[in-house]
Order: structure tokens, then sequence, then C-alpha cells
């Protein structure tokens, strides 16, 4: 499974960045305004670090208008994907930028039969939001899974990105579903590493090896 994360923070793409762990990148215009800086500006310097899909969003509503937008999007860089709200004119634009190349994430997907339409626009990416739905009382992860079978029983090639990811337990289960990407904050994409007993696990082997005088040089 490929990791975006969800941030407009620089430095927070740069750290995870230089880890490896970072396949793309997701923003939208509450990130960009938690970043206090210009949309194009940010997302050129997000593109300048991240080689893989970074998800810039229309803020027009409109079919015209998002082509418009999705026009000056397109040209911060290669790495650029347009991305839409999951409704009629976003889907589409999602059909039109798709016939130019252009690669597409759909947002706010919150059902398996919206995601069957985006499907068959042509989106690269879909993205369900777990996290919302669970909020509502209902089992986001279930819809992830009802979209995998759907897009497995057609062989759509559009990449399952799970978003609205609030826990690590989201990430595990995303991944056992089979969800293509799993796009996460990057505090969770850090607390993935972390277990109780590996910090325990290390200490005691620390500890014994300081007892044996040795170094390794």
């Amino acid at each position: 499974m490929k990791f975006f994360v969800d941030t407009a923070d620089l430095k927070e793409i740069e750290e995870l960045n230089d880890l490896g762990l970072v396949d793309g990148v997701t923003t939208n215009p509450s990130l960009i305004m938690k970043s206090g800086g210009k949309i194009l500006d940010v997302t050129k310097q997000i593109c300048d670090i991240v080689k893989g899909p970074v998800s810039a969003e229309v803020t027009a509503t409109d079919y015209d208008g998002m082509m418009k937008q999705a026009k000056v999007l397109a040209g911060i860089a290669e790495n650029i994907a347009i991305k839409v709200p999951l409704t009629m004119d976003g889907l589409k634009a999602c059909r039109a930028l798709r016939a130019q190349g252009r690669m597409v994430n759909v947002t706010l997907c919150f059902s398996a039969t919206q995601a069957l339409l985006a499907a068959k626009a042509g989106a690269t990416f879909i993205s369900p939001f777990v996290g919302r739905v669970d909020d509502m009382a209902d089992d986001g992860m279930e819809i992830v899974s009802e979209i995998r079978t759907i897009y497995d029983n057609y062989d759509f090639k559009t990449e399952i990105l799970a978003a609205s990811i609030r826990t690590v337990n989201h990430v595990k289960q995303a991944a056992l579903i089979g969800a293509d990407v799993a796009t996460v904050p990057a505090k969770i994409l850090k607390a993935l590493y972390q277990h109780p007993l590996t910090d325990k696990g290390l200490e005691s082997f620390l500890a014994d090896w300081k007892k044996t005088g040795q170094t390794i040089a």
C-alpha cells in the first residue's frame, strides 16, 4: 500500500520524504489555510519535494469554473493530481481532465455507488472519507471494502485512496481490505512504527550489550 501524507506543512513533508515513507501528498483548502501560504506557492514547493502525485483541490463548484482552476493547478508541475468533488459537475470535470491526460482525485466520497460513478468517469483516485463516515456512527471501512469488491468485479483501474484516516488501526484495516493508498496525517504515519514492546526490547538489548564491554568499530 502506498502512503500519501495529508498535509501542506513543508517541514513535515520533507522529514517523511527523507525517510522514504512518502509516495505522494494530498492537500485541500483547509490544509492550505493551516499552512499560512498561498496555494500556488505552497503546492509548487510540495511538488519540488515529492516526486509522486500531489493532489491540489479546485474550489469552484461548477464545471467551467473547475476546468479553469484545473488548468492553473495543472500548470504548477507534472505530478499534480487535480482534486474534484464527487458531484455531477465534478464527475464531468473528471472525465474531461482524464481525456487531457491529467491525474484526477475524486474526493468527498461517502458511498460505494458514488465510487462506482467516479471509476466510470475515469478517476485516477477515489477518496472515501473513512473517519467522517465513522463520525456518523457508520462503518467507514465497510465502504472501502465495498468499493474494493466493485472495482475488482469490473477491473476498474481507479485506485482506492483511503482518506480521513484518524488512527493506526484505520491504516491496518485499509491495508487488510486492499486499499491502494492511505492518505494519512504525519502524526499517524509516524505512529505506525511505534510499539511499547519494541522500546522495551531495545532497552533490554542495549543494557545487555553494555555489560559485555564491547564496541563495534
